[in-house]
């Protein structure tokens, strides 16, 4: 279901965690999911260049949510913005809802993905970016949110490995940084990206500004990745 702009009422960040409280029941992980509002607030408002109304545009910029812990965060953000209906968000997870504990790609308008395996986004937003230059489609940008702990897993890392000696120049990736990963990296997460020749930028995680900045800051010829930094939450 889209919801046409004239239809749509107007929602602000300040909105969101009204719209949070809306979804209840087990498992919904509000901590960690609100650890990604800021950035994906600031991602939907200023940078991606998607809406309801070019949600199937082949020129529209793509945003993947890998971090499995985050869709609540994804849900509210996407009502506000007017891809799906508020008052879907009080069924979140039950039976007959579409908003499930991870988002499906064929029921979240908008989802790009269907996701929740940890370390599973990123090695798919490299091949979604290779799957566009093949394409000859240069202009849009395709965006992956992940959390810290991800990095834990292998797959991250053969897919930054690759990405960067490629030279995927319109993929970004935002590492939600929480303190949760179980692994240090030596030098910071920003660190391990740049060995693989990306463009790296660390921010606080909640500083709107700091993060549009970071967002929009050039790359020639490398994929770019923000560590957006936030309290420490169980993710």
């Amino acid at each position: 279901m889209t919801i046409t702009a004239d239809e749509r009422p107007a929602y602000g960040h300040d909105d969101l965690p009204g719209l949070m409280s809306l979804m209840t029941g087990d498992e919904k992980h509000g901590p960690a999911a609100t650890s990604t509002l800021d950035v994906l607030w600031v991602l939907y408002d200023r940078v991606l260049r998607v809406t309801p109304e070019r949600r199937d545009d082949p020129g529209r910029d793509r945003f993947l949510l890998s971090k499995g812990h985050g869709p609540m965060a994804y849900y509210a953000v996407l009502a506000a913005k007017g891809f799906m209906p508020v008052d879907w968000l009080p069924g979140f997870a039950s039976y007959d809802s579409p908003l499930g504990h991870h988002p499906d790609r064929v029921l979240v308008p908008g989802a790009e993905i269907s996701s929740g395996s940890l370390g599973h986004g990123l090695p798919i937003a490299v091949g979604t970016a290779l799957g566009l230059r093949a394409q000859g489609l240069h202009d849009p940008a395709v965006w992956v949110l992940i959390g810290d702990a991800e990095l834990d897993e292998g797959s991250n890392h053969e897919a930054i490995a690759f990405a960067g000696p490629s030279g995927l120049e319109r993929l970004h990736t935002v590492v939600v940084d929480n303190s949760s990963a179980s692994h240090a990296l030596p030098g910071g997460i920003a660190a391990r990206f740049e060995a693989a020749c990306w463009s790296a930028v660390t921010v606080d995680g909640r500083d709107h500004e700091a993060l549009y900045a970071a967002f929009t800051a050039p790359h020639p010829g490398r994929p770019h990745v923000v560590v957006a930094r936030v309290e420490a939450k169980n993710a």
